[in-house]
């Protein structure tokens, strides 16, 4: 017990580190990647496969296919690149915006760590730690789109113990908690000169006062700011599953996720330029406490699995996700000469399908393929952000698997996901226009090690 503890907090200590590279490859923010089994056959198996202890995530009645006591560790590197092109992006005054084009993509790594075991009377219990949000983009200080956006992350980790009860040879359940922290930062430059001129246009400046204090010229690096605000705190929620077997080879898997309400709790630092500072917007910008509201949206799916024989067996997935619960994200500053700041999102809800097969080549080696859509949740142009720039998403997925004698196997995993063409038109708090488009793509590769025993 004791060895096996310093194990499990080991991973543990790992996962945490890991996680802070950040990510994000499926609808909005949210990862999917939580098996390597399943990226090799783009996650069509979902709820109903049952390949591994990793079921913990995906259907947690899924335990009840999985004898004994099995381990597994896994990395996943996700590696997305996201380029931006300029076309008509200005300032309030209808200037062109300067500064340079950039990609936004940031490679970054996904653990997970599952842990299943069968106990008495058709009991099975279960640990799952992983990522299932996240979010890494990070663009040049100097690039056109900085007063939207700079350094945007999302990094999660999620402990989510799981029990299941197979009630006959048909029907399985199963359910567990989620307990969820979330660290996030969302950073960018403010056009102090901007702000200060439409302050006067809008009357809650005096006349005068932008020449006063150099304010004059939008888009000046030396009248410049930045916003840089960080916020963490821990939610909770829960998962339910089902698995029903109309035969040995044949069976269907239903699962929920449930929504996850946080609020963040952290600090907000703002650069103040001297003309800023001195009469305009010092006490308004002062550096202050913040708290942060949003909502991670719940899911449900719905998966079959069928082994046609004894080399193939087939599977296929569809998962709808909520994204309609998060509209916005709002930062509260404790400073009432401060307003909220609201990133608008406007999101709606989206559907990921995807189909995949197994080919059993012999005793140790199984071959994965498998192809997917994944519904983006942004549907308007101006709804999208530099913070993260998704669109439709079309997977093609290989995988394979060795057995081995020992108890043990490896998994590996690639994914690359094709993305068309995605057009913004957004316009910032300040009325300036980040209006082009990005060339995007994702590559994934994964690897895990089984241990049963």
């Amino acid at each position: 017990m004791k060895r096996n503890t310093h194990v499990l907090r080991a991973g543990t200590t790992a996962l945490i580190v890991a996680l802070y590279a950040g990510a994000v490859n499926a609808s909005g923010f949210a990862l999917i990647e939580q098996s390597v089994k399943g990226l090799g056959n783009a996650y069509a198996g979902g709820s109903a496969s049952a390949d591994d202890a990793s079921t913990i995530y995906y259907n947690p009645a899924g335990m009840t296919h999985i004898k004994g006591r099995e381990f597994i560790t896994a990395l996943h590197v996700v590696m997305p690149s996201e380029q931006f092109s300029n076309s008509a992006s200005t300032a309030f005054t209808g200037a062109s915006s300067t500064g340079s084009d950039d990609n936004g993509g940031v490679t970054g790594t996904v653990p997970n760590l599952y842990y299943s075991q069968e106990l008495q009377n058709g009991y099975w219990a279960g640990l799952g730690i992983n990522a299932p949000f996240g979010l890494s983009t990070v663009y040049d200080r100097n690039w056109k789109g900085r007063y939207q956006a700079v350094e945007s992350k999302i990094a999660t980790l999620n402990i989510n113990p799981s029990l299941a009860y197979r009630f006959n040879d048909q029907l399985s359940l199963g359910g567990g908690a989620n307990l969820q922290y979330v660290d996030a930062k969302l950073t960018q430059a403010v056009d102090f000169s901007a702000a200060c001129l439409l302050g006067q246009l809008a009357g809650s400046i005096p006349g005068g006062t932008c020449t006063a204090t150099g304010l004059t010229t939008v888009q000046n690096p030396n009248t410049d700011g930045y916003s840089d605000n960080s916020a963490s705190g821990w939610g909770w929620g829960y998962n339910l599953g089902m698995l029903y077997e109309f035969t040995p080879k044949t069976r269907v898997g239903l699962a929920y996720r449930s929504k996850v309400k946080h609020k963040l709790t952290g600090q907000g630092d703002f650069t103040v330029p001297a003309g800023g500072a001195t009469t305009v917007f010092g006490s308004a910008f002062a550096d202050a406490a913040i708290s942060v509201y949003i909502t991670f949206p719940e899911t449900l799916s719905l998966s079959g699995y069928h082994q046609l024989n004894n080399r193939w067996a087939f599977m296929a997935d569809v998962t709808r996700t909520r994204w309609s619960r998060v509209p916005e994200v709002r930062i509260s500053f404790n400073n009432p000469l401060k307003s909220d700041g609201v990133e608008t999102l406007n999101w709606k809800d989206c559907t990921r399908y995807a189909v995949g097969a197994n080919y059993i080549y012999s005793e140790h080696w199984t071959w994965r393929t498998g192809v997917a859509y994944d519904q983006t949740p942004i549907y308007q142009t101006t709804d999208r952000t530099p913070r993260l720039p998704d669109n439709n998403r079309r997977w093609l997925s290989f995988g394979a698997s060795y057995k081995g004698y020992s108890g043990v196997s490896i998994d590996v995993g690639y994914a690359h996901l094709f993305v068309p063409n995605t057009p913004i038109n957004r316009t910032g708090a300040l009325q300036d226009k980040l209006v082009g488009s990005y060339n995007s793509s994702v590559d994934i590769l994964s690897a895990q090690a089984v241990w049963d025993f």
